[in-house]
């Protein structure tokens, strides 16, 4: 049998993985909160992260002012704040928070977990001074 990682003739081709399961990742320890998960394979064009927001617990107000983002819940329940005020969300919610929006989050009494999506950052350079 060929190990689906290495098709013939398809050695530089990027094949589809299974990740995890944001649900079993939301339940393990429970007491932990922020970011339990993130992408991280080589080359991609996205990040995710997989976010716990303790009970009762907030992310305070910001905004993102280069990037759209894609929010889903997974589990729990809370609040979702913007502008047009507050929004209540729960498993399978799915927001849109478009760049330059301002927004926070509130848990609900049993916490909070969302998974964040948005294309990937480029990473910082370093540029020689400009001779004039």
């Amino acid at each position: 049998m060929t190990d689906p990682e290495e098709l013939p003739g398809e050695a530089d081709t990027p094949l589809p993985r299974i990740l995890g399961n944001t649900g079993s990742l939301a339940a393990a320890e429970p007491e932990a909160t922020g970011a339990l998960w993130r992408l991280a394979e080589p080359g991609r064009q996205l990040d995710a992260n997989l976010v716990r927001v303790p009970p009762r617990g907030s992310i305070d107000a910001h905004a993102e002012p280069d990037l759209d983002v894609l929010l889903l819940v997974v589990s729990g329940d809370g609040m979702l704040g913007s502008a047009a005020g507050p929004h209540p969300v729960e498993p399978g919610s799915l927001v849109w928070l478009p760049h330059g929006s301002v927004r926070s989050v509130t848990a609900g009494a049993g916490g909070l977990a969302y998974v964040t999506v948005h294309r990937r950052r480029p990473g910082m350079r370093i540029q020689g001074r400009s001779r004039t």
